[in-house]
């Protein structure tokens, strides 16, 4: 089976589990959401395990893909200013309640599913540092005295954002609410690149930016 198709029934087992959650997860759902003929999803994932590691493999790639993007636009190396931080921080956490919210919900099916099966939970903690160590490096670039625990704090903030947003009772936040956010929690880890962003800098306001 060619990385194509696989890919293909990857995006269709999130997008599955975003519309259906965990219960309507089947094989013959995800062909159908592929429009692939019936026994392709079984071909590639024999069984449910198999197919929920598909489906996390992909949602990991594509989420790191983005934080990826986020890195390469902020820069990894001091001095990291704090109003790009804070522009990135902000549009990437919008476009994954908006473009991207059907992988948002995936994900949380996912990781509520992992508190479940061992074998996933594996595969999610494996992830998951695929995110918290890139982390740790920008806001140690950003002018934090603490960037392991800063990191851990940071990642904590966007995932509660993100939850509020798309699980519990908030509403989706505009990216003027997330810089607003983002710069108030920046203020806790390196005050006066803060302040620096919260002006947009020694030069005048922040510049402004339509939402993603």
């Amino acid at each position: 089976m060619s990385k194509q198709r696989v890919t293909v029934i990857a995006d269709a087992a999130i997008a599955t589990l975003a519309e259906r959650g965990m219960r309507g997860l089947t094989h013959r759902a995800v062909d159908e959401a592929a429009r692939l003929p019936p026994g392709s999803t079984s071909n590639r994932a024999r069984t449910r395990a198999a197919l929920l590691g598909l489906a996390l493999a992909r949602l990991t790639e594509l989420e790191r893909a983005v934080f990826t993007e986020l890195l390469g636009k902020a820069g990894a190396a001091p001095p990291v200013p704090a109003d790009d931080l804070v522009e990135t921080l902000a549009r990437v956490t919008h476009r994954a309640l908006s473009r991207d919210r059907h992988v948002t919900i995936a994900r949380f099916e996912l990781a509520l599913e992992a508190t479940r099966r061992p074998e996933l939970r594996e595969i999610y903690d494996l992830a998951s540092r695929g995110f918290r160590e890139p982390a740790v490096t920008l806001l140690a670039a950003a002018g934090s005295p603490d960037p392991v625990r800063h990191a851990r704090q940071a990642v904590a903030f966007i995932e509660g954002i993100r939850f509020d947003a798309v699980v519990g009772a908030g509403a989706a936040p505009s990216v003027d609410d997330l810089r607003a956010a983002f710069t108030e929690f920046l203020r806790g880890i390196a005050p006066q690149e803060a302040a620096g962003a919260r002006r947009g800098g020694p030069d005048g306001p922040p510049a402004a930016g339509g939402e993603v």
